[in-house]
């Protein structure tokens, strides 16, 4: 029979876009107040990899990371995509955009070994976690580097997005060496 252990904590990214900066800051300051402060930001890239968000979101969107200094339990995953659900929510009231739908917020967890998303949308490769959330493996971490599957969006099998996760994966690290080891923890370098 095998032994149930803890999972070992998760390094949080959520993934931010938009046609508006401000409401791009806006989106990390309430972000901060639910989830802690943000430990790295990447720089605002454009996202024009696919046109799918046009309609709701308009043209020429904005996207970037927050990566946010406090490790989590990766069961909370589902709890985290409902959380930046209802930010995006919110968002309209804020008054920075015109659009239908101002602003999207993707949350996942980075480990060792892969980055993975949250969302609300099932396909054959992804996992049902709880209350209308799945996840997916987005990446994996091979040979020194996030590498993508067949599904991974267009914008994440680019270098910049995947440099920045590395430079994210090198921080969770770091963290991890702070935290009492384990064989789990350990195995990862």
């Amino acid at each position: 029979m095998a032994n149930h252990k803890q999972p070992v904590p998760a390094l949080l990214a959520v993934a931010a876009f938009s046609q508006s900066l401000p409401l791009l800051a806006w989106a990390g300051e309430r972000l901060q107040r639910y989830l802690g402060p943000v430990a790295l930001q990447s720089p605002w890239w454009d996202f024009n990899q696919t046109a799918y968000y046009e309609n709701e979101m308009g043209s020429d969107l904005k996207k970037g990371f927050f990566v946010f200094e406090e490790l989590v339990d990766p069961g909370k995953l589902a709890e985290i995509k409902l959380l930046t659900n209802g930010i995006e929510g919110e968002a309209p009231a804020a008054g920075l955009s015109d659009q239908l739908r101002p602003l999207n917020l993707d949350p996942g967890l980075l480990t060792l070994g892969k980055f993975m998303l949250a969302t609300t949308k099932d396909q054959a490769h992804r996992l049902y976690l709880s209350q209308g959330i799945f996840a997916e493996v987005t990446l994996h971490f091979q040979d020194g580097e996030y590498l993508p599957w067949p599904w991974t969006y267009a914008d994440y099998q680019t270098m910049p997005v995947r440099d920045f996760l590395k430079t994210a994966r090198d921080f969770y690290k770091a963290k991890l060496k702070t935290m009492p080891q384990d064989d789990e923890t350990a195995s990862g370098a």
